[in-house]
């Protein structure tokens, strides 16, 4: 009834029921640009002009603002002496109203770089001047030998023993924060090597040697840190309500066995020093008179080479004997 004339709806039905005809790739993608030729010498071309632009030059940073409100990034970040940084964070703390027994803590940014390859990350164990914590460690002493055992739990060890240990420490039913042994039974724990890694007892961590009175004493009261971010130590020295001199005394033992890892051939291990409370920024430390004080080894060997030059300079030629 709808149809203008008379076949139309079924001509129109008869065009819509026939078999698709064959389409080409290229029609089937409806949607899809078509890809235009590529011309030569283009990306040439792009990167020349990318050269040819000038580059925007970064505005220098300068040193000291003249106002009390100003954009921090266009300012060098100022360095402090040490006295004058804690001090600082003590100021805080007041006008901020803030927790007066709250942490300090450092950031030390290392320099792991050797002449062809770079330190692996560490940890280390020191025994700070003035305490801060009442936190005792768990220490575990291996040895045979019944004196040495006796000795060991007169000087407050946690766990002594032999051999014996071995088993449960493996199956994780004994766990100590650190691990002390005698030279004359480390042969013998080589299957705790990997269970233990750097915990295990070793001359380098202190954690191996015969004064076993020295050793559970460092272990039990010593403040542990360790390397992260393959370049980064972050660590806590003290509480702000300490008197400025302990807290100067603790951060310096800290640096002071951190410049220990690295040999002093090299540059210094320490590059930037970051001092801070819980609740305050970040100050950063000039190093000056922080940092240990180690004449360079190369210079006493030159000194010592150009040494031994002149006395062969000023010892007389003797002229072969004729026979």
């Amino acid at each position: 009834a709808l149809a203008p004339r008379r076949g139309w709806v079924r001509v129109g039905l008869e065009q819509r029921l026939a078999a698709p005809a064959v389409v080409s790739a290229a029609t089937a993608r409806p949607f899809a640009a078509a890809a235009k030729p590529t011309k030569k010498g283009a990306q040439w071309t792009k990167q020349e002009k990318a050269k040819d632009k000038p580059s925007r030059r970064r505005r220098p940073l300068m040193t000291k603002p003249v106002d009390d409100v100003y954009l921090t990034w266009l300012y060098r970040r100022p360095f402090y002496d040490l006295e004058q940084a804690v001090g600082m964070l003590k100021k805080f703390q007041q006008l901020d109203f803030t927790y007066p027994k709250q942490f300090v803590y450092i950031n030390v940014f290392l320099d792991m770089a050797l002449k062809k390859k770079k330190l692996d990350p560490f940890s280390g164990a020191v025994v700070l001047p003035h305490r801060f914590t009442d936190e005792v460690k768990k220490v575990l002493v291996f040895t045979e030998n019944e004196q040495e055992a006796e000795i060991a739990r007169e000087n407050g060890a946690d766990i002594v023993g032999g051999l014996e240990l071995m088993k449960w420490i493996l199956e994780d039913e004994i766990q100590a924060d650190f691990y002390v042994a005698v030279p004359a039974i480390i042969s013998k724990l080589t299957p705790l090597r990997n269970k233990l890694k750097r915990k295990f007892p070793s001359t380098r961590r202190n954690s191996l040697g015969t004064d076993i009175p020295k050793m559970v004493q460092l272990f039990r009261e010593c403040h542990e840190y360790a390397v992260q971010d393959e370049r980064v130590i972050k660590t806590r020295i003290a509480r702000l309500d300490m008197p400025t001199e302990h807290i100067i005394a603790n951060l310096k033992t800290v640096i002071h066995d951190i410049c220990t890892f690295k040999p002093p051939i090299y540059d210094p291990i320490v590059q930037r020093l970051v001092i801070r409370s819980s609740t305050s920024e970040g100050l950063q430390v000039n190093l000056d008179g922080i940092l240990p004080q180690v004449e360079k080894v190369e210079e006493k060997e030159e000194e010592e080479e150009s040494g031994d030059h002149e006395d062969e300079a000023e010892k007389p030629v003797q002229e072969p004997v004729s026979t």
